[in-house]
């Protein structure tokens, strides 16, 4: 994920440092072109699967007939050869596009009974590694880390490790995802389409993000790690708050 590039320091010095790489990868489904996304390389089996999921391209990791990745594209074909794929549109114009709006009503409500501690949210931080200069997203489940990845944008890592647990078979209603950065209205949406009841992170959510998580009954918690870790929505899924 980093290569070696020469450059100048201010002061004349020639020296090397390691810097991101990123690379636009093409996305094709059954044969027509559906997106263009930048990626950080590699891990791309779990990031399409998660991507064409939380895009409700397909229910399931068993509705991708086969993937194909060669150079930078990767070749879908689903179990209906037929199906079309769009991306998903959370924000919405209205009135001759003079208006934008999220439309709640098609996101789907969480189902799920889980609850997680304070102490398991706490202990799991170390596996986001946050002295990374990438994005880092998990999935926690009984209070172990099962899986991680790290990606220039947590959106593009959120649909890896979605896309991992889906591979894996896991229940990801019993599911918690911890991320650094801000959490985005995107982040909320991608969590309500997979059903996953909890995503905490080491920083703040959005406004935005809050309102639509509490509708969808998506736990959100921020700042962990830190004194000023809370609770914005559904504090219920998260034992030893204060009430």
């Amino acid at each position: 994920m980093f290569r070696e590039m020469q450059c100048v320091t201010i002061d004349g010095r020639r020296v090397v440092r390691k810097v991101v790489e990123e690379t636009p990868v093409a996305v094709f489904v059954n044969g027509r072109h559906l997106t263009t996304v930048i990626l950080s390389p590699g891990g791309f089996q779990d990031f399409i699967t998660g991507y064409l999921y939380t895009e409700e391209i397909v229910r399931s990791a068993d509705e991708i007939e086969s993937i194909r990745i060669e150079d930078n594209r990767i070749s879908v074909l689903t179990k209906n050869p037929f199906r079309r794929g769009s991306v998903k549109k959370t924000i919405l114009s209205g009135c001759g596009g003079s208006v934008s709006y999220i439309d709640t009503e098609r996101l789907p409500a969480i189902d799920s009974d889980l609850t997680v501690s304070i102490t398991d949210l706490q202990a799991a931080l170390a596996a986001l590694r946050p002295s990374s200069p990438l994005d880092v997203v998990a999935l926690m489940d009984d209070g172990r880390v099962i899986t991680c990845a790290e990606d220039l944008d947590r959106h593009n890592a959120l649909d890896r490790v979605i896309g991992h647990g889906l591979r894996d078979g896991l229940d990801l209603s019993q599911i918690t995802v911890l991320s650094t950065g801000t959490v985005t209205t995107e982040m909320v949406r991608k969590c309500l389409t997979a059903g996953i009841p909890v995503l905490v992170s080491t920083d703040l959510p959005t406004a935005l993000a809050v309102d639509v998580a509490r509708g969808g009954g998506l736990c959100l918690v921020g700042s962990v790690g830190t004194p000023e870790m809370a609770v914005f929505t559904h504090a219920e899924r998260i034992s030893g708050v204060k009430r």
